[in-house]
């Protein structure tokens, strides 16, 4: 494990608190006063202590065996290839199981196997299983997972979390606390449930803190009738840098689906962001008939709205947009914005999650605060049909703005692509992608540049260089890196000129979703890396560029993950991620990769195309996950530069683990004071 990178953060002092929505949580508290202790107290004292001390230890002991009993069987005694322990037996095939479609929402949901083959279910071993679970991404110790932000010197992570099983259902907010992005600590739930504007779930909500310092929080709520509702909840004690607990509203809800927008079709609203008028403005996304919109309200308290006429942007055949992002970037700076800057030398990007295809669309374009309108730079490359986030499984994403340190910092849902019966025997399901920042690329004007935070480079541990390799055609190099889990891995490739310009233009309809992957040979690709293979390649996950030239003498370059080798097992998806990607002149083709055990991601060009994999290998596991060097071109040579490190892994304190630890110190406080009031009982 990592050395802990986990420190409290100095609070800053506490500012005058003008509440929000009335000042009834206020309490206040009188300290107890000392008095000398005489001998008969002392001793009656230690013999309670006494009494506590046992009974904590026969308590901690059950909860240890409590811990254990939850594991699998195995666990505690895998071995480094992973592959010794007797096979679960296959659960019998069942039909599939849609959940969230009676909520309004798409299936979430893989049913209890997918896409089996022989009809049956992989069997998965308990050691194949534990060694998905990753190592330095956030997730939670088991169930399912699905409003960050940056609140008094902490990140907050705020997501939709099932306590009851690694299924969808039963949601509610989870709570995490960072000061890194990479170190998290669970705390207690958020909200739950709990009320008849919510009773079907605690969905997707976003934070907005206010010039005061105040934080307000919108929410989605399914209302005992399945009605999607918007709720307002606030902090119960404002001073809480960890925000441990929340107030709904007693007003709640405070927004109803409008005339004309289906009540299954009215959900998560965004960061609220400051008008020229002196309004606080959200936008709420939807759908009419299969036009997706993004409709907008302002107001004043939070309580109380007011819907603009039309749309901030509608597209339409796009289905109902989920998850709708709205933020600034700069044309000029480096650096991120608040959500609520503006002016000549801002772009604005406009985010969707389409719910009937389950991918993360974004565009460009320029917005009128006046009007309350937004328009998209290339309309070719509008909301839903033109450029994605991540061209893998991404979704459900969200960004904030991090005013510390003055970036815009983008999260993603990542889902399970094994069965759900897979997920059931594991106890778990899905993840958090590592955060990213977002820039407005300046070279290429088109398009964001994703880059993971600076943050996560300190998990780093010992590096490897190769310089220069040259790959001839068809031929594959094992990269001598050990054991490859757990890599951050950089690489630079030049392609062999004189091949370039021999190239017929043949590939211009090239399409790698379609191809063969990585075993389909061009002139000039596939070339790049294998992650997570094993010695002969039998299980193997390429991560790889293709370079197609078109008949008008222009060169396309691809960017592809192939999951079509990448397991053995049946019950799991197995296709090729692949999108473009601009190269401009004089530039090298560079790719990073984070592995982290059943997760892989992909940045194609300093981040102008990303790819996100789950893969689930079955032989190319613990020691036996290795890295190779490939180029499976039919003409061009490959010369490669290539950094690989492997990646300490990050603490992820349970949400018990401060109150174990103070559970530790008291036991050992008691135990000192028992002595002593012996000793003092002995002598006197």
């Amino acid at each position: 494990m990592a050395s802990s990178g986990w420190h409290e953060p100095s609070n800053p002092a506490p500012s005058p608190y003008a509440p929000l929505l009335g000042d009834d949580d206020q309490r206040s508290g009188a300290k107890a006063k000392c008095r000398r202790p005489t001998k008969f107290i002392l001793l009656l004292v230690a013999g309670l202590l006494a009494v506590g001390l046992l009974v904590a230890l026969v308590d901690r002991d059950g909860y240890a065996k409590k811990m254990s009993s939850s594991m699998p069987n195995d666990e505690a005694t895998s071995t480094s290839s992973g592959l010794q322990s007797t096979p679960r037996p296959p659960e019998k095939v069942r039909p599939a199981v849609a959940r969230g479609v009676a909520e309004g929402v798409s299936a979430k949901s893989n049913g209890p196997f997918l896409f089996a083959g022989e009809g049956t279910p992989f069997s998965w071993t308990n050691q194949m299983l534990a060694w998905q679970r990753t190592a330095f991404h956030f997730q939670p110790r088991m169930n399912w997972m699905n409003g960050p932000l940056l609140y008094k010197g902490w990140y907050h992570l705020f997501y939709q979390y099932n306590p009851d099983g690694a299924v969808w259902g039963n949601i509610v907010w989870g709570h995490a606390v960072s000061t890194d992005l990479i170190h998290w600590r669970h705390l207690p739930i958020a909200m739950v449930a709990d009320q008849w504007y919510d009773q079907n779930g605690v969905w997707t909500g976003s934070a907005t803190i206010l010039p005061d310092g105040q934080l307000v929080m919108l929410y989605t709520g399914s209302t005992n009738a399945t009605v999607q509702v918007q709720n307002l909840a606030y902090p119960a004690d404002p001073s809480d840098p960890l925000l441990i607990e929340w107030v709904k509203y007693p007003g709640n809800p405070v927004l109803v689906p409008p005339p004309g927008i289906h009540f299954k079709d009215f959900r998560d609203p965004t960061t609220a962001w400051y008008t020229s008028e002196g309004k606080w403005r959200i936008t709420i996304g939807s759908k009419v008939n299969k036009t997706g919109i993004s409709l907008v309200y302002d107001t004043v308290d939070f309580k109380s709205y007011e819907l603009l006429d039309g749309v901030l942007h509608g597209v339409p055949g796009t289905g109902m947009w989920e998850c709708v992002d709205f933020y600034p970037v700069s044309r000029t700076d480096e650096n991120g914005l608040d959500t609520s800057d503006d002016g000549s030398a801002v772009k604005h990007v406009v985010k969707a999650s389409l719910d009937d295809d389950r991918n993360d669309y974004y565009a460009l374009g320029t917005y009128d605060g006046v009007r309350g309108k937004w328009i998209p730079d290339d309309p070719t490359l509008d909301v839903g049909i033109g450029l994605r986030y991540d061209y893998g499984n991404f979704y459900a994403s969200k960004t904030f703005y991090d005013q510390e340190k003055r970036r815009r910092v983008l999260w993603g849902w990542i889902t399970e692509t094994d069965s759900e019966a897979a997920d059931i025997a594991k106890g778990w399901a899905s993840l958090q992608a590592i955060p990213r920042t977002v820039l407005y690329d300046k070279k290429t004007g088109t398009n964001l540049l994703q880059w993971p935070v600076e943050e996560v480079e300190k998990l780093r541990l010992n590096g490897k260089s190769f310089d220069g390799v040259e790959v001839k055609p068809g031929s594959v190099i094992p990269l001598d890196v050990g054991s490859a889990a757990q890599l951050d891995v950089v690489a630079e490739f030049e392609i062999d000129k004189e091949a370039k310009e021999m190239v017929n233009g043949t590939d211009a309809e090239y399409v790698c979703s379609t191809s063969g992957g990585a075993a389909e040979r061009g002139a000039l690709g596939p070339f790049g890396l294998l992650v997570l293979a094993d010695n002969d390649q039998s299980e193997q996950t390429p991560v790889y560029f293709y370079i197609a030239k078109g008949t008008d003498g222009n060169f396309k370059t691809f960017f592809c993950s192939d999951l079509s080798r990448s397991s053995k097992a049946t019950d799991v998806r197995k296709g090729v991620y692949c999108s473009t990607v601009p190269v401009l002149e004089g530039e090298k083709l560079s790719m990073r990769i984070l592995v982290d055990h059943s997760i892989v991601e992909s940045f194609g060009q300093g981040g102008r195309t990303c790819i996100t994999s789950r893969v689930y290998p079955t032989n190319s596991v613990y020691e036996n996950a290795q890295l190779f060097l490939f180029n499976n071109a039919t003409d061009a040579k490959v010369k490669a530069s290539i950094r690989a490190w492997h990646m300490n892994s990050a603490n992820i304190y349970p949400s018990n683990d401060s109150m174990n630890k103070f559970n530790f110190v008291v036991l050992k406080s008691c135990s000192a004071i028992f002595i002593v009031a012996i000793l003092y009982g002995f002598f006197f």
